[in-house]
């Protein structure tokens, strides 16, 4: 069973950084697509970054392309995702996932981390 351990969320102030890790454990990931995933109160969940470690496919939503990167440490089992410029429209509960078939615009992945909370003062 795969287990997904998120860090480094926090409180940042507008357009400050952040950078965000998914420790996945249980399984190596070099067959799963890992995602970022993210949900504000009162709003649905939003894919915001997927990678494919088998082709280094990426996918960055609209509103966080040219601010956000997501990257992978294979020799630590780790995702990281690293968050420039971030307003207060980026407050949310960050989730990372893996699968082994969807893509960042389906919301329902197999396997989820706990989550952690990205606060962006204005």
């Amino acid at each position: 069973e795969v287990q997904l351990v998120e860090s480094g969320g926090g409180l940042v102030q507008a357009g400050g950084s952040l950078r965000l890790s998914c420790a996945v454990s249980g399984d190596t990931f070099d067959h799963y697509n890992v995602g970022w995933f993210r949900q504000a109160p009162g709003k649905e969940r939003e894919g915001v970054s997927c990678i494919s470690p088998y082709d280094g496919k990426t996918y960055y939503a609209d509103s966080v392309k040219g601010r956000f990167t997501i990257s992978i440490n294979n020799a630590k089992n780790t995702v990281h995702l690293q968050m420039d410029s971030l307003n207060a429209e980026d407050t949310a509960l960050y989730y990372c996932a893996v699968d082994l078939d969807v893509w960042c615009d389906y919301p329902y992945w197999s396997s989820w981390g706990q989550g952690t909370q990205v606060t962006v003062s204005s």
